[in-house]
């Protein structure tokens, strides 16, 4: 089988080697396979990322969890109260879905644009109608699964909301430092400390395995999210605290962005130029600035889920329906859209396998 399904980041670039010379030095120490007595250190790392991605903040302002998963778990249990409701598009990241669904609040679902994402405007005039939700879901730049990024003046006006209606945007940024071209605008956590929860990971620039997040906190926030994460699982694991430490000491960081950078970019553009080349007429599909997905709009009377059975048996391709991102108990929501992931695969095998997707159209 061929996969245009996970969003699974570039094999080839994890730090294997570096990492693998640095946890047989830690394990010489026994004390590194104990309980955490602080995470200090790699806050002051993440402060250093969190700058480099243009937010200005403190090691106070920072909770390490385990992996971002963990992180978008905390911020909902720190912030959603019983029966309360949250605002959420109506294609988003599954994993963010299944975070919510133990509470069962009540959901606000926005429009999303081909071009620009979230539709801030729908969200106002929701909020007008009296809507009020105590959280707000965004993955602001390299959506998760459609692509598309948010310009500056819908980032300003929904932090203008936030404050207003008094609810907490959730910001999910796994994909912020890989924009292929050029940067993405800042993040909402840059425009605003108070309002804005931003979620942070090393899976997608260093390595999944690690399993090694953050959240960046309002000051009032801290001490809650503290106290949800530690119920959760105690603490991270001091192995992988210690190992990204002395990483990120060693790294040129920014030597391996770009190298992430350029990999994904010509990546993309292989599958795009191979989607405009192949897919038949009534079809459309989104131009990311970076991350690892591209959506694609089938045309009319194409069922995502049938067309995947048909790929996987005729073709041996894999790709995520659009119904994996949506509500199962919206059934407005349109089933005739599909994400591909262009991480993992070189580009040639990318263009064969878009071609095999698009003749089963």
């Amino acid at each position: 089988m061929v996969s245009l399904a996970g969003g699974l980041p570039a094999v080839e670039h994890f730090p294997s080697q570096a990492y693998g010379e640095i946890v047989r030095e830690l394990l010489c120490d026994p004390e590194s396979m104990q309980y955490v007595p602080s995470c200090g250190e790699l806050k002051e790392r993440i402060v250093e990322v969190m700058r480099r991605r243009g937010v200005e903040c403190g090691a106070d302002e920072i909770l390490v969890t385990t992996g971002a998963q963990q992180a978008l778990d905390v911020a909902v249990q720190g912030v959603l109260n019983p029966g309360g409701s949250v605002a959420v598009e109506r294609f988003a990241y599954a994993g963010f879905r299944e975070v919510l669904a133990p509470h069962a609040p009540r959901l606000v679902t926005l429009p999303s644009g081909l071009d620009d994402g979230l539709d801030v405007e729908a969200l106002e005039r929701c909020l007008l109608a009296g809507a009020r939700p105590s959280l707000v879901y965004v993955i602001p730049d390299a959506h998760n699964p459609l692509g598309v990024s948010l310009p500056r003046q819908a980032r300003e006006r929904l932090v203008v909301l936030a404050h207003d209606y008094d609810f907490v945007i959730l910001e999910d940024d796994p994909y912020g430092l890989l924009c292929c071209d050029g940067e993405f605008e800042p993040p909402l956590a840059a425009l605003d400390s108070e309002r804005v929860v931003y979620a942070g990971t090393f899976s997608k620039i260093l390595a999944p395995a690690l399993r090694l997040g953050w959240l960046r906190l309002p000051a009032s926030l801290v001490e809650t999210f503290a106290a949800v994460k530690e119920i959760g699982d105690l603490e991270c694991s001091r192995l992988s605290v210690l190992a990204v430490v002395r990483l990120l000491r060693d790294l040129d960081l920014e030597r391996h962005l770009e190298l992430l950078r350029g990999t994904y970019r010509r990546r993309r553009n292989a599958m795009l130029e191979a989607l405009a080349a192949h897919l038949p007429a009534g079809c459309a599909f989104t131009e990311p600035g970076g991350g690892m997905f591209v959506w694609v709009e089938l045309r009319e009377g194409v069922d995502g889920e049938r067309l995947l059975q048909r790929t996987l048996t005729e073709r041996q391709v894999a790709f995520v329906p659009a119904a994996a991102f949506a509500d199962g108990a919206d059934r407005s929501a349109p089933g005739n859209a599909a994400r591909l992931s262009f991480s993992r695969l070189e580009p040639e095998a990318l263009r064969e396998a878009v071609a095999d997707f698009a003749a089963c159209i």
